[in-house]
């Protein structure tokens, strides 16, 4: 399917740079979401992270609060919330608060993954059993709260999710491999799919999502988007050091479960084994690294592909003018 206008967003994961510290990472972050609201990008999306050195993202509802008062017109949002972690009343209860803030402006994406290893996320919420179905009631208990559903005899007869608000955050569920994708058609919410954590089976998901979508109160018609590892320069030689370090940041993430700030010089002479040069071929599915004409040629097949019309980029650089450039670059590329 052709697209007629492709809308861009962004997914920032706050990354602390070698040299740098959290507080400095959130002032680059607070500065991109302010830029890209200049440039005309969607909507500004801020994960969640835990017990990761080299990400200062542990609070997304706390950011959003904060880049609302620092933007003007772009979206803000999570990408996601990791409802497991945390009470859904609570949640309900935070991006209400968010809404009151930023009227119209506030998404609430919803992840099932915990952000995290399995020790973290069980000392972030201790009755977490990790089962699909304890995620199911999370979401007709967030659901139900929003639209202060009074239904004699069940807890939501006595407790409310406040401040009361007559609008709600868009609500959108988080997928990498497809089965949050059924629960978003189940729910009636919008669907993201993590290309940039799966390569592969995406465009299944999004087209099963579309196909066993259900009409909700606030949702009438599916609506989805994907997230991609991005990076876009007219100097060759950049857009390959920055490949070079996310080939070497998804080997180290696979095989330390962790990451840690690194510049180019210190992975140029990084060896890999047979296996793992497999990996790296397989990774490079996950992100779109070029010029502005390569640029535009693969996000313009990738959303055809997928039969969308919004990606989400994230982009990691050695330092912030990088970013802020790769940004720009795309955004003229769109006509934003």
């Amino acid at each position: 399917m052709k697209v007629k206008k492709l809308k861009l967003s962004i997914l920032d994961q706050v990354p602390i740079r070698k040299g740098s510290n959290p507080t400095e990472a959130l002032k680059e972050t607070t500065h991109l979401a302010s830029f890209s609201d200049q440039l005309g990008y969607t909507r500004f999306w801020v994960a969640e992270h835990h017990n990761i050195s080299s990400l200062a993202s542990s609070a997304p509802e706390i950011l959003i609060a904060h880049l609302a008062n620092h933007t003007k017109q772009i979206r803000l949002g999570s990408g996601g919330i990791m409802l497991p972690n945390h009470s859904a009343l609570k949640m309900a209860e935070n991006f209400r608060l968010l809404e009151s803030l930023a009227p119209g402006r506030i998404d609430m994406g919803i992840g099932r993954a915990p952000g995290t290893d399995r020790l973290t996320a069980s000392l972030l919420n201790p009755s977490n059993t990790f089962k699909e179905q304890d995620f199911i009631e999370q979401l007709y208990h967030l659901e139900a709260f929003f639209r202060n559903d009074h239904i004699a005899g069940t807890l939501f007869e006595k407790i409310k999710a406040t401040p009361y608000t007559e609008l709600i955050p868009q609500l959108w569920l988080l997928s990498s491999s497809g089965e949050s994708a059924l629960f978003a058609a189940h729910f009636g919410m919008k669907l993201s799919f993590a290309h940039f954590i799966n390569g592969n089976g995406g465009y299944d998901a999004v087209r099963e999502y579309k196909k066993q979508f259900r009409p909700s109160a606030q949702l009438k018609e599916p609506e989805a988007n994907i997230a991609i590892f991005a990076f876009c320069s007219n100097d060759i030689e950049k857009i390959e050091r920055n490949r070079a370090l996310m080939d070497y940041r998804f080997i180290e993430l696979e095989r330390k479960g962790n990451l840690s700030p690194v510049n180019y010089d210190d992975i140029k002479d990084e060896h890999y084994n047979s296996h793992e040069k497999l990996r790296i071929e397989f990774n490079r599915k996950r992100m779109v690294f070029g010029t502005q004409e390569q640029i535009k040629s693969e996000l313009t097949e990738l959303a055809e592909n997928y039969d969308v019309d919004e990606i989400m980029l994230i982009t990691y650089t050695e330092n912030l003018d990088d970013r802020l450039t790769s940004y720009q670059l795309i955004s003229e590329c769109f006509d934003l």
